[in-house]
């Protein structure tokens, strides 16, 4: 096959290659109504660090003893950092409040909203102008204004602040680079590999806080390391007159949020460990003889609305498959 005719397959190929393609990105949506359907089927799942276990144990505990919950908040948990990432946005999350919350929540604690009380004011300024009606003895026909009582609100006994206060980047770092090929010979084969690591660190101080005298009772400072790696291969070699490349990796870097999350469930395992008088880890050796009857779980902690605590609690809710139309047997087999 000469030159000209071997140029003209390739291009051939890789024009037919291109019309396949411009198939998978039709401009007519599909009968759904949609160009193209999401791929990936991964279901909700919790989302816990190794202290997870230790908060609900904390749960266990106080529950099982009848130690009652102080009144709970959580202020501002910023980042007094200031790093950026690579694309403009915050190196670590804002949201390590809503974390606290989440993290007390599991422990069993008694929560008061403090950190965004926007609808409760409003609808506050509303009921003092008689604007919100609620139902009355008579029912949904018999709307009476909303009054304000002196003292409906609940204070809280503690509240938790802090900030995020340090990201290190690159603690220690390293690698190798290494290749191998073949000097005297018509086809040289070449091969390489290389392998890289680091480690950065974050911390947090948070301090909890007595609301009525302002007097700080405890105070925790926690750092996490987090590590990432990269390993790839490549072949390059002649093969009859073709060049062929081919090469593969991996990478992976611990989750920075997720380390955040797990410092801070940490330290709220310390609160309230202090709080609840709990001796220490050995707690969780004597946990409850019903398991599946509690409210609090690996993805937070609820007040129940109704006694159905049996097939709806803090265990349940942290199944991946439960509610999921293609994983759940009863969602699956409805009429919906």
């Amino acid at each position: 096959m000469s030159i000209r005719q071997r140029r003209l397959k390739t291009a051939g190929a890789v024009c037919t290659a291109a019309v396949l393609l411009t198939g998978c990105i039709s401009a007519t949506a599909n009968p759904a109504g949609l160009y193209a359907t999401p791929i990936g089927n991964a279901p909700v799942t919790a989302n816990p660090t190794p202290y997870s276990t230790a908060l609900f144990c904390m749960a266990d505990y106080a529950r099982r003893y009848n130690l009652p919950s102080p009144r709970m908040a959580v202020g501002r948990i910023s980042d007094y950092t200031g790093t950026v990432s690579a694309d403009g946005g915050r190196q670590v999350t804002g949201g390590a409040s809503l974390m606290a919350v989440s993290a007390l929540a599991k422990s069993g604690a008694r929560i008061v909203e403090r950190y965004d009380t926007s609808v409760s004011e409003l609808e506050l300024r509303y009921a003092n102008n008689r604007l919100i009606g609620d139902d009355g003895p008579g029912g949904s026909d018999d709307q009476q204004y909303r009054r304000i009582l002196a003292g409906q609100v609940p204070g809280s006994d503690f509240y938790l602040v802090g900030g995020i206060t340090e990201v290190n980047y690159n603690i220690r770092s390293g690698g190798f680079d290494a290749a191998a090929g073949q000097a005297s010979s018509n086809t040289p084969l070449s091969v390489a590999f290389t392998g890289k690591s680091f480690v950065m660190n974050i911390a947090i101080d948070l301090r909890l806080v007595q609301t009525t005298t302002l007097e700080v009772v405890d105070v925790v400072s926690y750092q996490k390391q987090i590590i990432g790696r990269e390993i790839s291969a490549g072949v390059f070699d002649f093969l009859n007159g073709n060049v062929f490349d081919i090469s593969a990796g991996e990478g992976g870097f611990e989750p920075v949020q997720l380390a955040v999350r797990a410092l801070i469930e940490r330290a709220t395992v310390e609160f309230m460990a202090n709080l609840y008088g709990a001796p220490g880890p050995e707690i969780c050796l004597n946990a409850s003889n019903d398991p599946l009857g509690g409210t609090t779980g690996l993805t937070g902690g609820y007040y129940p609305a109704y006694p159905n605590t049996d097939t709806n609690n803090g265990q349940t809710r942290s199944d991946p498959s439960r509610w999921h139309d293609r994983r759940d047997a009863t969602v699956r087999r409805s009429r919906y």
